[in-house]
């Protein structure tokens, strides 16, 4: 990076960049004049194994500031992980296992190292300070936050105002990372919109603990690939940092066109062009994000296997694969959980979905055998011969069945599915 000809008014230049929001731009400035470098704080809850690229514009932010010389902190939640992070949620969050949060935390550290420089990076566990908690102190971090200050927060208002359950224990969630931010003495915290919340609170916490109250800094959510919630683990709608580069170009390949644009602005250096091919900008856009993780070489051959495989009608011989009963529905089988759960992807998001999908005629399978697909155009469609098929979803997916005489089960919608 070359030197900055006026240092604080080009690093806030910087850090603004992207940004949504910053409280407050006079605080930042204020301790950027200390000229020192800011211990900045970004915290993940190792909810799921995996990191994706919603994290992405965070860690492409926090790249920014370490190249500017800043401290970063990587604070891995394994404890808040327990209780679970209730932002955003309608209902009570089910809390994660010691063992599950121990075996997703594994993978972090060798996920956000593709993106921040390992030698400047500071990498924490909130159970160190969290789990040695006495009951003593714990009261003390209740009793610095109200109960109607929660329920400014627009998931707990809510659910109380339709006499939802809320477990006290989600009254803590925003408490503990609030405190994170107090044993680190965070000079500023970086978070996606909907963490403003949690970020204030930390702000709160450390004014009452003594401390100089952390500037925030809010990043824009990233949809996931349903085109309609935000990229999620909980959702299955993401693509994830670790995801294969085949993997990986073609669930970008698969992504609404409309969501390109952004896209474009919060995960790579280039700027969408409108008048460009659609097929042609998600190609640019899936190698340039593909590359990030993977380098530019991985890149190019995940486009060469995409368009021999989509455009060539080629059919690659390690695809995802399932059994299924002889006579399921294709429902049934494009919302199966198995995707999900082995292989990190869904074939749908949802029963609307995937009707919609085979309406729009984006849905098409054949006997592995065969030359040519068949679109389906029935939702109540099953298949009804045994025998290995491969089956396309949409633009990117590709499967393959291995249909077998089982017995099967028939829903009140009709959907045929497992015993």
């Amino acid at each position: 990076m070359k030197p900055l000809e006026n240092p604080i008014n080009d690093t806030l230049k910087i850090i603004k960049s992207g940004a949504v929001e910053i409280i407050s731009e006079a605080e930042l400035t204020a301790k950027l004049l200390e000229n020192r470098p800011l211990r900045i704080k970004w915290g993940a809850d190792p909810s799921a194994a995996d990191l994706h690229l919603g994290h992405f514009v965070i860690l492409k932010k926090l790249k920014q500031l370490q190249v500017l010389g800043h401290e970063i902190i990587f604070l891995i939640g394994d404890f808040t992980a327990t209780i679970g992070d209730p932002s955003g949620r309608r209902e009570t969050r089910k809390p994660l296992s010691p063992q599950q949060v121990k075996t997703n935390a594994e993978t972090y550290e060798k996920q956000i190292f593709k993106v921040l420089d390992k030698k400047k990076t500071r990498v924490v566990f909130n159970s160190q300070w969290l789990a040695p908690l006495a009951l003593k102190d714990t009261i003390k971090l209740a009793a610095s936050y109200t109960v109607a200050r929660m329920l400014e927060r627009n998931d707990f208002k809510e659910r109380y105002q339709k006499q939802q359950d809320i477990n006290i224990v989600e009254f803590l969630y925003p408490l503990l990372q609030g405190y994170d931010s107090v044993e680190l003495k965070a000079d500023l915290e970086i978070g996606g919109t909907d963490q403003k919340f949690n970020l204030l609170v930390g702000r709160a916490l450390q004014k009452n603990y003594g401390q100089v109250p952390q500037v925030i800094l809010t990043m824009p959510i990233l949809e996931g690939t349903d085109g309609t919630q935000k990229m999620s683990k909980s959702l299955g709608n993401y693509i994830a940092i670790n995801d294969d580069p085949d993997n990986m170009f073609g669930k970008l390949m698969s992504i609404p066109d409309d969501l390109m644009p952004g896209y474009y602005e919060l995960l790579t250096d280039l700027t969408f062009e409108p008048k460009t091919h659609p097929m042609e900008a998600k190609k640019l856009l899936a190698r340039t994000i593909t590359a990030t993780f993977w380098g530019q070489e991985a890149a190019v051959k995940a486009q060469e296997k995409f368009v021999s495989t989509f455009s060539k009608k080629q059919v690659p011989e390690d695809l995802p694969w399932e059994p299924f009963p002889l006579g399921s529905g294709i429902l049934f089988i494009m919302t199966d959980t198995v995707w999900q759960e082995q292989y990190n992807f869904k074939l749908t998001n949802s029963l609307s979905d995937a009707r919609r999908l085979i309406g729009q005629g984006a849905v098409e399978y054949k006997k592995e055998s065969e030359e040519k697909f068949t679109r389906i155009t029935a939702p109540k469609f099953s298949f009804t011969e045994k025998g290995t098929y491969i089956l396309k979803v949409g633009k990117g997916k590709i499967v393959r069945l291995v249909i077998e005489l089982k017995e099967i089960i028939l829903d009140p919608n009709g959907i045929t599915g497992r015993t």
